[in-house]
């Protein structure tokens, strides 16, 4: 483990708004990384079904402190190492990258950074889900559903906390979806945390649905003080 500020080493977080980005993030900091840019990316070829506001997401990152880049792709893969040379270029050193995935696309990122001569950190990479959000509630962030795979969750599970009774109000409601939502079942927003230096409240949302998917518009948000 990297022992003090000038043993840092830089990285950047590929970050969509949710739990699983932000945990990977927060363990990053924690293992010594200088956290140097969020990369947040709009898939241009569908609406997905975890994008968020990139208001909303630039407001993570004010609450955290931290740079953001956000770029709309046609290929993720392309705009990412695009990015990261444009930061380059610009005379930020970029050591790592951090990804938030469990189960999927390990080879894609092991490409990006291969090209990009970086390190990839991938802290949650095969972790079991019920431990992933265990560590979750435990560290203190506040995390809500924001969109639900209609016919693996109803809408009522809009905006619901991932607190201590999530896992088993989950089971009940469906013993099938993955605790970590980890094939598509639910994405996830982080509101607030213990990397977070100010909170995000949602101060109205509505449900939508959409191409299968129920989903909290969030309509007006602020950021407070802690």
């Amino acid at each position: 483990m990297l022992s003090n500020g000038t043993d840092k080493r830089n990285a950047v977080v590929s970050w969509t708004g949710g739990k699983d980005g932000c945990l990977s993030c927060y363990k990053a900091m924690n293992d010594g990384y200088r956290i140097t840019h969020l990369l947040h990316f709009t898939n241009q070829k569908k609406t997905g079904s975890h994008e968020l506001n990139p208001a909303l997401i630039r407001a993570q990152a004010q609450a955290l402190g931290l740079p953001l880049l956000q770029r709309d792709f046609h290929s993720y893969e392309e705009e990412f190492k695009k990015a990261a040379l444009e930061l380059r270029a610009q005379g930020e050193r970029i050591d790592a990258a951090v990804f938030g995935h469990i189960e999927t696309h390990k080879a894609l990122v092991d490409r990006i950074c291969n090209d990009l001569d970086i390190d990839l950190i991938l802290p949650l990479w095969k972790q079991n889900s019920e431990k992933i959000v265990n560590e979750i509630i435990e560290a203190g962030f506040e995390v809500i559903l924001v969109s639900v795979r209609d016919g693996f969750l109803g809408k009522e599970w809009l905006g619901r906390r991932i607190d201590d009774k999530f896992i088993a109000d989950l089971k009940k409601a469906n013993s099938t979806v993955d605790a970590c939502g980890e094939n598509g079942e639910f994405h996830t927003f982080v509101a607030d945390g213990p990397i977070f230096k100010k909170k995000i409240k949602i101060t109205r949302s509505d449900p939508v649905f959409k191409d299968g998917y129920w989903f909290l518009n969030i309509t007006d948000f602020a950021l407070v003080d802690k």
